[in-house]
């Protein structure tokens, strides 16, 4: 077992060297599709009420002209950009996450790199490679602190705040070119700051959720990254001695889990990316729901009823919730009439608020099992009008590392996200510039195409 101190070297000299250490193409090309996806949850969360939320406090504070506020022409600093970007590129779910570390990497990494990078003026290959860098971290601290998930569910901590914290302050780190030697300030002050509980759970409007996965962690990993830059030091180890990281916030800690496989395991090519814009649990039930109605061809006419079996930790979370992305009964309705899940269908408000009170159309059985391994997979059945039963298990969801989205369809989701905020002219720019980012010779390129007005 390696040493703290090791550790800390380690993770140190990759961060470091991050930048300047070629991805292989399978990462690029992984990381590419991260970024697309990221952004486009950006622009589409900007009319959230989450995202509205960020904006409008970036508006009504000091202005300045470091980085980009996406989905409006607002430009502001760097920490307040990143708070408002990551507060919209979760505001509607339709961002990626990593399912062993419990984590939702791009919405605090890919606003706090965004925001780094203009600042420092780089480039698009250095962009990537800092987000890569953010994953690896992110995705890795939490497992080294907890590596027992039902004592962390228990404790009730929040891994999405504390992992998008530490992924994005590397990825800054990174971008900010804060030196080898300085490096372990950073994650020090970035452990000074780690919070976040879990009773984001009861939060019913999604703003304080949206604070902690995403605006949180995004601008104080942007933020610490930016005290080490002007010259601040501090504890040289935070992860070794008395009151360190691993013993205030760990229960069985792991700490060499921080460094192991670092520049050969890259966590990003494990990480998911949502086919739908809705809560990650219903993914599965949709993928099962529409396998069948494509498969059988059914219309909602034929359709006599219907179930869907899933875990029930994950049923719990989409049971006919006060949110229309995150109930699976309204979803498995909109499936079933319009054959697809779009982005505007799970967002729209008035729509949902028919169903609940006019329910045309058959009822979805939403049935918690207890006993089903409490991972991403539901089994749907379907009867039609017949007596005839189909069914569907999903186990490998459309996205995830073992059954991922192509670039085709990563492009897909992207344009029926921005497309009516930006333009069919600037869309089909970003799609075509996301095919090669290394061609990308400041990061402002990319920003300017998700500038939107007032």
């Amino acid at each position: 077992m390696q040493d703290d101190n090791d550790v800390l070297k380690r993770l140190a000299r990759h961060i470091a060297t991050a930048l300047k250490t070629p991805l292989p193409h399978s990462v690029v090309e992984k990381t590419s599709h991260h970024l697309l996806d990221t952004l486009a949850a950006m622009v589409s969360g900007s009319r959230m009420e989450p995202g509205e939320a960020g904006i409008e406090l970036v508006r009504t504070l000091a202005p300045a002209s470091e980085a980009s506020v996406i989905g409006s022409t607002l430009r502001s600093d760097v920490m307040r950009a990143a708070l408002a970007n990551g507060m919209s590129a979760h505001a509607d779910e339709t961002d990626d996450s990593h399912e062993l570390s419990l984590t939702h990497p791009g919405c605090a990494i890919v606003p706090a790199a965004l925001a780094a990078a203009e600042k420092a003026r780089r480039n698009g290959d250095e962009l990537l490679a800092a987000i890569a860098l953010g994953y690896d971290i992110a995705t890795r601290i939490t497992r080294a602190l907890w590596s027992d998930n039902e004592v962390l569910r228990l404790q009730g901590h929040s891994t999405h705040a504390m992992g998008g914290l530490f992924g994005a302050t590397a990825a800054s780190a990174a971008l900010l070119g804060i030196p080898e030697e300085r490096i372990p300030y950073v994650v020090s002050y970035a452990a000074q700051e780690a919070s976040g509980m879990r009773s984001w759970t009861r939060d019913v409007e999604h703003i304080e959720k949206a604070y902690v996965f995403g605006g949180m962690p995004a601008s104080t990993g942007v933020w610490v990254s930016t005290l080490v830059a002007q010259g601040w030091s501090g504890v040289r180890n935070v992860l070794d001695g008395t009151y360190n990281l691993f013993e205030t916030f760990g229960r069985d800690p792991r700490p060499e889990t921080l460094v192991d496989g670092l520049g050969e395991d890259y966590a990003i090519i494990q990480t998911n990316i949502k086919r739908y814009c809705v809560g990650s649990p219903i993914q599965a039930p949709l993928d099962a729901l529409l396998a069948i109605i494509h498969r059988e061809d059914l219309s909602p006419e034929q359709i006599a009823n219907a179930s869907v079996r899933l875990p029930a930790t994950l049923a719990r979370v989409v049971d006919d919730r006060e949110m229309p992305n995150i109930n699976l009964q309204y979803l498995a309705h909109v499936a079933a009439y319009d054959r697809d899940v779009s982005f505007a269908a799970a967002h729209d408000r008035e729509r949902f608020l028919r169903w609940r009170h006019e329910a045309p159309g058959p009822v979805v059985d939403v049935i918690r099992d207890e006993e089903m391994k409490p991972v991403r997979q539901a089994v749907a059945e379907i009867t039609d009008q017949n007596g005839r039963i189909f069914s569907e298990h999903v186990t490998a969801v459309r996205g995830t590392a073992d059954n991922p989205m192509t670039r085709e369809e990563v492009e897909h989701k992207a344009i029926d996200l921005v497309e009516g905020l930006i333009g069919s002219e600037r869309t089909d720019a970003l799609i075509e510039q996301s095919r090669d980012y290394g061609a990308v010779q400041s990061v402002r390129e990319i920003t300017d195409l998700l500038a939107v007005g007032a």
